[in-house]
């Protein structure tokens, strides 16, 4: 599978001056979105998946197949890095193992690994709790094992921080470190002297997870990059705005019968044409028709 980036991600991760935006995306569209505007790599949200695919909250009930074929859709629309979220691995080191190698032929550039109890549930929900080291560490091996000889990238995530404490969850970011995962992520710090001393005391590339509204400070980009961190995901800005946007264009239309109020937060037909490339299968469709090279 074809994918551009990848070794340019993977050093933007490791320069020290680098910063990066990753916006998340759970359908195909978003990703050509995100394409389109020039990010230059995305994040499938577990929570939007399970909201898109299923009508559900991030509480456990996306299973295995649906996050891989979803991941399928979405690595095949566009050309840029993907990194998946994978949420707890659905089962046992071989599990992980096993969604790595798939990911990898899809053509994956990476995944968010956590440390949560099976059925997990949103990072900012309350109620959270985490496995063993014992457990964990087993499975963050079987996926640095898995993606050995490949440009892959491993964030592993811990939610410690609620059922067990800043400085707990700090000592399992520094660990997961040290067991060789590209990336750390502290899920739901509460404050901003949180998400500082986390930057301090962890010197591992870090991730940053921008809910809005969610339990975490709301900050921007430059702001996390001055205090260490090195990624920015925002995983559900684009599926509250999506979301906002059709529930006031189908209440109008239920309203008034018309969609005319609501053009400002729509795309026309021909913008949206252009978006999933519409010309260009035109173009195609005139080339293979039967008598084109007569």
């Amino acid at each position: 599978m074809k994918v551009t980036g990848v070794k340019s991600l993977i050093k933007k991760i490791q320069d020290k001056n680098s910063f990066i935006v990753l916006p998340g995306v759970y359908d195909s569209l978003g990703a050509k979105i995100v394409e389109k505007v020039g990010f230059d790599a995305m994040f499938q949200t577990g929570y939007g998946s399970a909201a898109s695919l299923l009508g559900m909250p991030d509480f456990g009930f996306l299973n295995a197949g649906e996050t891989l074929d979803n991941a399928r859709r979405i690595i095949r629309s566009v050309n840029l890095p993907v990194i998946v979220d994978v949420d707890t691995g659905y089962g046992n080191p071989l599990t992980v193992w096993r969604i790595v190698n798939d990911l990898i032929a899809y053509g994956a550039s990476g995944i968010f690994l956590e440390d949560q109890l099976w059925p997990k549930r949103c990072g900012h929900m309350s109620g959270k709790e985490v496995i063993t080291l014992e457990e964990f560490l087993p499975k963050l091996r079987a996926a640095l094992d898995a993606r050995i000889g490949h440009e892959f990238i491993v964030v592993a995530r811990t939610d410690a921080r609620a059922p067990l404490g800043l400085d707990k969850a700090i000592e399992r970011g520094n660990l997961y470190y040290k067991e060789g995962a590209d990336v750390i992520f502290v899920e739901a710090p509460l404050t901003i002297e949180e998400l500082k001393e986390i930057a301090k005391k962890i010197p591992a590339p870090l991730v940053a997870n921008m809910i809005e509204n969610g339990v975490t400070p709301n900050l921007s980009a430059n702001e996390l990059k001055q205090m260490g961190y090195r990624i920015a995901v925002f995983p559900l800005s684009g599926l509250y705005g999506a979301t906002y946007a059709m529930k006031k264009i189908f209440s109008s239309l239920k309203k008034t019968g018309s969609t005319q109020d609501c053009r400002d937060i729509m795309v026309n037909f021909g913008e949206f044409n252009e978006l999933v490339e519409l010309k260009r299968f035109m173009d195609m469709d005139r080339k293979y028709s039967i008598g084109a090279n007569k």
